[in-house]
């Protein structure tokens, strides 16, 4: 775990909320000057702690109102089935997350889709590209909450 002071979280903080702030008003935020600031920023940057800077974007302006988790039981545990599989998974742009699980479920996919038939477009193609043994999809019908901010 890195280090970080008061200010760093707090730069962080606001970052992570509004990635295109302009440095003197971030620079205000957090009580440092506009340099000061840019140089905490860039050395966050090559820490490897700020990763990116992304535009959220509202996936039901763009057609792609529903999110679908997919529950994914592996047809073989193997590292040639896993490295087909995560070969697969990364050339689906619908596909928004992948996650190895403990517990009775192997994979937890989080994807973004038009509708229930695009959901079934995806599935085809998924399982046309990697054997799986058992593949189920709950669909979201309420989000209550979904941000990419992490609790600093």
């Amino acid at each position: 775990m890195e280090k970080l002071d008061t200010i760093d979280r707090h730069i962080l903080s606001v970052l992570q909320r509004e990635a295109d702030i302009p440095l003197e008003e971030l620079g205000t935020r957090v009580g440092l000057s506009r340099n000061a600031c840019w140089r905490r920023v860039r050395a966050l940057e090559a820490r490897g702690i700020i990763t990116g800077r992304v535009a959220l974007l509202d996936p039901a302006k763009l057609g792609l109102g529903l999110m679908v988790f997919i529950q994914v039981h592996a047809a073989h545990h193997d590292a040639k089935w896993l490295e087909k599989f995560a070969r697969a998974v990364r050339e689906m742009p619908e596909i928004m997350g992948v996650y190895r699980m403990t517990g009775d479920l192997d994979y937890l996919i989080r994807a973004r889709v038009a509708d229930v038939a695009d959901y079934d477009r995806l599935y085809q193609r998924l399982i046309q590209k990697v054997d799986l043994s058992d593949v189920s999809a709950s669909f979201v019908m309420e989000e209550l909450k979904d941000t990419a901010a992490l609790p600093l």
